[in-house]
């Protein structure tokens, strides 16, 4: 390749880097366009604080969407988290050659899987079982916690498998030398210096769950109200947008892309939490980091 070809690829990579930068930059500033509107009419602690959500009554309150939103997010990790650790240092250390080439491709389908075949295995199998042995409805904060376990138990096991196997073998080979275990090792030595990737790991798992919409909506109920317990129903942010766009015109319209807005500030801060300790807990090496 000749430098002014390297120099077209150079900066034609830049120029589609921008775009994508632009277009992002647009999209929020859609959003943000919308929803302003409803943010200035009904008041934005209004908004976000309020309890009911009844457009046929000029009610906009999302706080128990809110609610709902970081309850599933929360309870899915709660079951994913360890479930993915464990199998990405069984992949990662301990799996026979045989066993990775078959569990490697199986996990990464479960990632290719439409969430809508989650969601309908969920209606169909999950939500009838839940209803017969812990009664109610069977749609409820739980379910929807379970569906979502299952999506996002793929994204963490790949990056932290990857991020295990990316520590220095040098580190692992001088822990043995040392006289420690196999499973000293891991648990002492390689899990600590994967940290920083097993963070993110977890933040994408979080994005794909709190961000989700079709599963949430075909299993967890769809009620606007803070739950008494995890059986009970709940309605995510997303799925008040999905449910409701279709037919919403005026400051109900308005509304709902303010609640686009809630939402995206929420992810934002859940990122730099989630960065802040990916930073936090890095591991230096020479003139990069792990």
């Amino acid at each position: 390749m000749t430098k002014y070809e390297e120099f077209l690829v150079e900066k034609g990579l830049f120029i589609m880097a921008i775009l994508s930068i632009i277009v992002i930059v647009l999209i929020i500033g859609f959003i943000f366009q919308q929803g302003a509107p409803a943010m200035d009419q009904i008041g934005i602690l209004k908004f976000i604080f309020g309890m009911n959500w009844s457009p046929s009554d000029d009610q906009y309150g999302v706080f128990t969407m809110i609610i709902g939103s970081l309850g599933i997010t929360a309870l899915s990790l709660l079951f994913a988290v360890p479930l993915s650790l464990c199998c990405a240092i069984f992949l990662a250390e301990l799996a026979p050659r045989t066993v990775r080439r078959i569990l490697k491709p199986v996990i990464e389908t479960l990632a290719g899987i439409p969430s809508v075949v989650y969601g309908f295995f969920g209606l169909i199998v999950l939500v009838p079982i839940m209803r017969v042995y812990f009664g109610g409805t069977g749609f409820s904060m739980l379910a929807a916690s379970l569906i979502l376990t299952v999506m996002v138990l793929p994204t963490i096991i790949s990056i932290s498998e990857d991020a295990l196997k990316s520590v220095p073998v040098e580190y692992k080979e001088a822990s043995l030398a040392l006289g420690a275990t196999h499973w000293q090792t891991i648990r002492n030595v390689i899990f600590p210096a994967a940290i920083p990737g097993i963070i993110t790991a977890i933040i994408l798992g979080m994005g794909r769950a709190i961000g989700e919409t079709l599963a949430v909506i075909m299993v967890a109920g769809n009620v606007a109200q803070i739950p008494n317990s995890i059986f009970d129903p709940v309605r995510a942010l997303t799925s008040n947008i999905a449910l409701e766009m279709g037919y919403a015109t005026g400051l109900h319209y308005s509304a709902l892309f303010a609640t686009g807005i809630v939402l995206f500030i929420m992810i934002i801060i859940l990122l730099i939490i989630a960065n802040y300790f990916h930073y936090k807990k890095k591991v230096v090496i020479g003139g990069g980091y792990l």
